[in-house]
């Protein structure tokens, strides 16, 4: 036992041995498997054969996490200062307390669920193994529970049968697995036993192993378990996501920055005016309770208590309006990190194609037919050197397209999905790809069952690498459905498709587009190849499609007797095209200064293919493959990673260091993935994006956002979508920052110059939560800047508060403290009060002042750069519902008197408000004067 555990630890490349090695190496026997004592030993040495999934963090650590920020400190302060601030003044108020800490409870409790929800993954993993395993124990084959599988294990996998664990196979017949969810590779995967490959072999090129929760599609195979649980390459996946520390965004890291110096500036500035205003006034208690009073009212102006609520609920909406554009966000957070996306690191299968296999050339004696139409839907034409063709016309042609519907287990159908036709396949894609192209043709595939039962066939292996199915002839008359040269109901039609080079050595003639048989000259071979190579060249798989009419089917059939003689008919080429919108999106993403890089476990020749077509790839740049990665450092990596456009047979740990590279590049990632591979990567990158339809539960779980139709542009249109929630977001912080500014401004200067408090800490809680909230939210309504999608990505690095928004706060702050100081001094004297004493009018005409100045340039913070005119004066309905709100409860703080003894205010006449709509205005006229000039200094 101790040889075979230093066996396991030293051995992982199980694939560059051959099966007699593995055997040995696992002291098992192919022809009796373990002993049951065996087994239950390394049972107990090895563990079960489950992933295991890390302790997930307590309720109480999640909870804490939510409230160990520093804004959320500053608003609970703020809601007990609030309470305290009502009972100094002889009224006890709970409602300012209460909806502070409604507020900080609901940000935690949507904090918690969205943690819980993203710790999903691995539980997705553990879903995808297989229930049961058939195994062989004491010379018996028996079912046993997967989890009770161990290394050593000989077991049998049949069509349908996920893999249990990861295997060395030594028997396959015809074996075909669907390896996608884990390599990406695009295709089933064909598996010979008798491969022995190099050590370093990526995961897609181990073509004699299986892994552990991929499905077998095709054929059947014996093989013996290599590794188990942890061990196996999903469990390597489950450990690297189990090692994904989840980082703040870029929204959370600014709002978090911001909070803090929001907070220091506001305790040093209540520091200050607390000593100047003892130093000033005398070291009284009457005066050191005042002056604490005005401390406490600063540093609630200082704190944007709405600021929470007004993101939460902005990111909710930016959330419902993403769906529209079929993008599913799972975290709210990460709505904006896509505006700042400045690559998209973009998978090719299903994502950039379409995922559907489509035959797009035929060759046939010297001439390419293009195939027009994609998918599996049966529409579309042919057309040789441009000029569109009738296909009855170019009889070769039809005939090729007729054997590949004969030589054919896949099937195509159609069902009705919201009045629309919805086409589908049963098989294996390449297969459906042939069916697809006959039907385009009329070539009916029901018809030629009828008129060429088949009755026999000679399986695809490996070795021959083609497949024959003979056909009795029961129509030979009939025009419509009998393009072969067979005049008598007794004989067959022996249909071959397979490998060109293959089928070319069994062939003796040829068949011309005009439906002649000519002998196959070595220079009509020369030509067949030529054009084989033409279309790889160009990415398509090629299959070769060839026939005989044989009048008497011997009783033995053999690949020796049928397949000889034949006549060669031509070429097929199928590739998984590109989605039509691709090519523009990727425009569209050009513009906005966001590159996109494919990263596929296809080969390169293919992911050229494809990135060329498409416009992505930059004519020059080199493709890097998974083995050259390995070979870069990480250093090396970063070096390139700017110059290469398309990443090739990768495994997961390549698209992990690929991610780590361009974020330590500088770039804020979106990763697309669908299969499990992708899930470590997915988890790494800046926002993870999962396909909706082929995706695995395991991406998805992993994923910041999910594409509800897996298509790439509609990764463009989420990133307009953050940009424009990220410049929404912007607007409001510059709305509530520069009207809280103005406030402490407001305050402190009163202060310094000797004057009271103009505004009293109610009256600044219910601007803060009420008269600026509302207009806030509305700003995160916006439809976003005509040219939001023609600026470059932010820097990552760029704080919320840049220069622009820099020189707009200082210019507002300067004029809300003017007209709101101007009305305060004019109200003194109007009825001739020193502006040392408190007065009632002078504190209503502050302010409303202040509150309706707020109010108006509200809708002058719409747009960062663009006038009020430009966008439209009421073109956001919800601003003007906002701000019609906001004005009818500061018209009842005004006249009511109920709220007239709440906030210490009294009614206005005509008078004072003649002398106060001029001021009110300013800050308006300011705002716009600003964006001019900002706009001419180019500043961002």
């Amino acid at each position: 036992m101790s040889d075979l555990v230093e066996t396991k630890q030293k051995t992982d490349a199980w694939h560059s041995f051959s099966s007699a090695d593995v055997e040995k190496k696992l002291d098992t026997s192919v022809e009796n498997g373990l002993t049951s004592e065996e087994a239950t030993r390394r049972l107990k040495l090895y563990g079960e054969n489950q992933l295991k999934e890390a302790p997930p963090p307590s309720i109480w650590k999640l909870l804490w996490d939510q409230f160990n920020d520093f804004t959320v400190m500053l608003l609970i302060a703020a809601a007990f200062i609030s309470l305290i601030v009502s009972v100094i003044e002889g009224h006890v108020e709970w409602t300012e307390t209460i909806v502070i800490l409604a507020i900080v409870i609901l940000n935690a409790i949507m904090g918690i669920i969205q943690e819980r929800r993203a710790e999903q993954a691995l539980a997705a993993l553990k879903k995808l193994s297989a229930p049961d395993a058939q195994v062989l124990r004491d010379g018996v084959r028996q079912t046993i529970p997967s989890p009770q599988v161990v290394p050593g294990d000989v077991i049998f996998l049949e069509a349908g049968n996920y893999v249990p664990a990861d295997i060395r196979m030594v028997e396959t017949v015809n074996l075909r697995v669907e390896e996608a969810a884990l390599t990406g590779e695009s295709l089933p995967v064909e598996k010979n036993d008798e491969l022995e490959l190099a050590a370093d072999a990526g995961i897609g090129d181990r073509k004699n192993c299986a892994f552990m929760s991929t499905m077998i599609n095709y054929g059947r195979g014996k093989g013996i378990i290599t590794n188990t649980g942890m061990d196996t390459e999903i469990g390597h996946i489950a450990t690297m996501l189990q090692q994904v520390e989840v980082e703040q965004t870029p929204l959370q890291q600014k709002l978090d920055q911001l909070g803090k110096q929001l907070g220091i500036g506001a305790l040093i500035v209540c520091g200050l005016v607390f000593v100047i205003g003892v130093v000033r006034n005398g070291f009284t208690g009457d005066v050191i309770i005042e002056m604490f009073m005005v401390s406490i009212s600063l540093a609630v102006a200082a704190v944007p208590e709405g600021l929470p609520a007004v993101v939460t609920i902005s990111l909710a909406l930016g959330m419902q309006k993403m769906i529209d554009r079929h993008a599913l966000i799972r975290k709210l957070s990460s709505v904006e990190t896509l505006g700042s996306a400045t690559t998209i690191g973009s998978d090719k299968t299903g994502t950039l194609t379409q995922n559907e296999m489509t035959v797009t050339r035929l060759w046939v004696d010297e001439k390419f037919v293009e195939v027009n139409g994609t998918g599996y839907a049966p529409e579309g034409d042919f057309s040789v050197d441009g000029k569109a063709i009738e296909m009855v016309n170019y009889q070769g042609a039809l005939t090729a397209l007729w054997l590949g519907v004969l030589n054919n287990d896949s099937e195509l159908y159609s069902k009705e999905v919201e009045g629309f036709k919805v086409y589908g396949i049963i098989g294996d894609p390449t297969e459906a790809a042939m069916v697809v192209a006959g039907a385009k043709a009329d070539v009916g595939y029901m018809d030629l069952l009828k008129a060429y039962p088949r009755e026999q066939e000679i399986p695809f292996d490996s070795t021959r690498k083609c497949m024959t199915t003979i056909h009795k002839v029961n129509n030979p008359q009939d025009a419509d459905i009998s393009p072969f040269k067979a005049t008598d109901k007794n004989v067959h039609v022996v249909a071959v498709k397979g490998a060109p080079d293959m089928v070319l050595d069994l062939c003796t003639k040829y068949q011309t587009m005009d439906d002649e048989q000519k002998p196959l000259t070595d220079a009509m071979r020369k030509k067949i190849l030529a054009a084989n190579e033409s279309m790889a060249n160009d990415a398509l798989r090629v299959l070769a499609v060839a026939f005989k009419i044989e009048k008497k089917i011997p009783e033995e059939i053999t690949s020796a007797n049928m397949e000889n003689d034949l006549i060669f008919v031509g070429l097929q080429g199928m590739i998984d095209p590109p989605r039509e919108e691709v090519k523009e999106a990727l425009i569209h993403a050009k513009g906005a200064g966001v590159r996109t890089v494919m990263i596929t476990g296809d080969y390169p020749q293919t992911a050229r293919a494809i990135a060329r077509s498409i416009g992505l790839y930059r004519e020059g740049t080199e493709i890097i493959t998974g083995k050259q990665l390995e070979e870069m450092s990480d250093e090396d990596l970063v070096k390139v990673i700017d110059d290469v456009d398309v990443f090739a047979r990768v495994s997961p740990e390549h698209k992990v260091r690929i991610v780590q590279a361009l974020r330590a590049h500088g770039d804020v990632i979106a990763m697309t993935g669908d299969g499990v591979n992708d899930a470590p990567a997915l988890k790494q990158a800046d926002i993870g994006v999962a396909m909706g339809i082929t995706g695995t539960d395991v991406a998805k779980g992993a994923a910041d956002m999910v594409l509800t139709d897996d298509n790439y542009s509609s990764i463009v249109s989420a990133i307009e979508q953050g940009r424009i929630i990220y410049s929404n977001i912007r607007k409001f912080v510059y709305y509530l920052l520069s009207c809280n500014m103005a406030e402490i401004a407001i305050i402190f200067i009163a202060i310094l110059v000797g004057w009271a408090s103009p505004l009293s800490a109610i009256q600044l809680l219910w601007l803060n939560l009420i008269t600026d909230g509302a207009p806030a939210l509305a700003l995160g309504m916006e439809e976003g800047d005509p040219d939001i999608m023609d600026q470059k990505p932010r820097p990552s690095t760029e704080p919320i508060i840049n220069k622009r928004m820099t020189i707009g706060v200082i210019v507002q702050t300067i004029a809300i403290t003017s007209v709101t100081l101007g009305a305060y001094w004019w109200g003194h004297h109007i009825e001739n009060v020193a502006a040392g004493d408190f007065n009632v009018l002078a504190s209503t005409m502050a302010f409303v002042t202040l509150s309706f100045s707020e109010l108006f340039r509200a809708y002058t913070a719409r747009s960062e750069r663009y006038s009020i005119f430009k966008i439209g004066v009421f073109s956001n309905k919800s601003m003007n519902w906002a701000v019609l709100f906001s004005l009818v409860i500061l018209i009842g703080v005004v006249y009511l008197p109920i709220a007239n003894e709440l906030f210490g205010t009294t009614p206005l006449d005509l008078f004072h408000w003649s002398r106060l709509v001029p001021l009110i205005f300013i800050p308006s006229i300011a705002a716009e004067a600003t964006k001019a000039v900002v706009k001419k200094m180019k500043l961002s």
